[in-house]
């Protein structure tokens, strides 16, 4: 595995690159379980993908994990669950959400990633966790892809729980 981010507090970390953010979701996509929502938020290129892609490597799959930005979902099969992957960045409003499929994976038989997801946030529900992902552009000089910081926002107890083990099974690898 590559080089874990560094605990900054509890489920906030710091990102020093790409095999970092992706290092950190291998170990959340372990942890993952049926129903888990996700709600990656972060402007263009703080790294929504590439924690996506730790994610689904975490839950063993194997596809090549890419940004469903025309697709709005993509579907990956892990060695034990699927992972349902969401780009909403295209959508307008809430009402285009019926035809997305979200709603009918939602709580359902594997872990949904949404990117893009924060401003649906009410049509989602309280059951999910708020990834916020943001460069930390000055801590770098220019052209020097800065560190990212990624925190993660519980808002239920099973959200507590995924955090509060993020937390242990990252200071048990070091």
């Amino acid at each position: 595995m590559e080089a874990l981010p560094s605990i900054e507090a509890r489920g906030t970390y710091v990102s020093r690159n790409r095999e970092s953010t992706i290092a950190l979701g291998e170990v959340l996509g372990t942890l993952l379980g049926e129903g888990d929502v996700l709600v990656l938020t972060g402007d263009l290129g703080a790294g929504k993908t590439q924690l996506t892609k730790g994610i689904a490597r975490g839950m063993g799959v194997t596809d090549d994990v890419t940004s469903p930005t025309f697709t709005i979902e993509m579907v990956y099969q892990g060695s034990k669950l699927p992972l349902y992957h969401f780009d909403l960045y295209r959508l307008d409003g809430p009402d285009q959400l019926d035809d997305t499929g979200l709603f009918d994976v939602l709580g359902s038989d594997g872990p949904c990633v949404i990117e893009w997801g924060e401003q649906f946030a009410e049509q989602i529900g309280g059951e999910r966790v708020d990834v916020f992902l943001s460069r930390l552009d000055d801590e770098v000089g220019a052209g020097v892809e800065p560190p990212r910081r990624i925190r993660l926002q519980a808002h239920d107890r099973r959200g507590e729980e995924l955090v509060d083990a993020l937390d242990a099974a990252l200071a048990a690898r070091r």
